[in-house]
Parts: C-alpha cells; sequence; structure tokens
C-alpha cells in the first residue's frame, strides 16, 4: 500500500473513531399523552397499528432506535430525519395545531401516503414491517381523506 492512501485510511479510521463520541441528541421533551394525534381522534385499531409501525418513528416523540442508530455516522443521518419529520409533523403534539393547521397536515398525510412519499423508502429498507401493501396505502389514505374532509368543513 502506498503510503499517502495508508495515511488517508488512518486519517479517515481515526475521524470515524472520534465521530462515535459526538453525542446525539435524543432527549424528548415532556408532553401530555392526551396531545397524541391517535388519541384525539380515536382511531380504528387497525389504522393505528398502520400509523404507529410506519408514521411514528420519525413523526413523534415515541421513536425507537435500532442498535445501529447508535453509530456514527448513521446516527447522525437518523437523527436528522427524525428532527425533520418531527419538524414537519408531529403526532405527539396534536392538539397544539391550530384547527386549520391541523386539517392542512391530515391533507398532506393523504397526498404522501396516497402517492407513496410515507414512510419513505430509506425507512422501510431497514423497516420492512413499515413498507405498505397496496390495499393498506388505500385504508390509511382513505382514512386521513375523510377526517380531512372532516376538519376542512
Amino acid at each position: 500500500m502506498k503510503p499517502k492512501l495508508k495515511t488517508i485510511l488512518l486519517i479517515l479510521v481515526g475521524l470515524l473513531l472520534v465521530a462515535q463520541f459526538i453525542p446525539i441528541d435524543r432527549s424528548v421533551p415532556e408532553v401530555d399523552p392526551n396531545a397524541d394525534f391517535l388519541k384525539s381522534v380515536e382511531a380504528p385499531t387497525a389504522i393505528a397499528n398502520l400509523i404507529e409501525g410506519a408514521c411514528y418513528d420519525c413523526h413523534s416523540y415515541q421513536s425507537e432506535y435500532p442498535w445501529y442508530a447508535k453509530i456514527a455516522p448513521l446516527s447522525f443521518w437518523i437523527q436528522g430525519h427524525i428532527n425533520g419529520g418531527r419538524q414537519h409533523l408531529n403526532f405527539s403534539d396534536w392538539t397544539s395545531y391550530p384547527a386549520k393547521k391541523a386539517a392542512h397536515k391530515l391533507e398532506e398525510c393523504y397526498e404522501e401516503v396516497q402517492e407513496r412519499h410515507m414512510p419513505m423508502k430509506s425507512f422501510t429498507w431497514l423497516h420492512p414491517e413499515a413498507k405498505l401493501s397496496d390495499e393498506q396505502v388505500s385504508a390509511l389514505a382513505q382514512w386521513f381523506q375523510q377526517l380531512y374532509r372532516s376538519a376542512d368543513q
């Protein structure tokens, strides 16, 4: 191995080792459990199970981190996705949304599920249980659409 390549590889390994000691903020604020989306809308069990399995890891404070989420640089990537997901839509804070914003979020939920943008493919690769069948997509999208229509009136 050429000395220059060996030096580059040693630097990369060193950076990866140092990155393991950079803490990831996984703290969760205290929230009222009654503010949760599934509690406030009284979703049918089958729909609630789909939402919890396909959405809550990134769109709530109920994230469950797999073992590999502690290994940098994956830890940075995963936490970035979770932070972005919570920022865009947080089911744990659902009742804090004004009615108009909540209706818009329901419309977005319908569109994202219907168009198969959610759950993200990168999430389902590592969480195959979150991959939705055509029937599940249809049921979930229809349910979100019904909620949106009733909330928008």
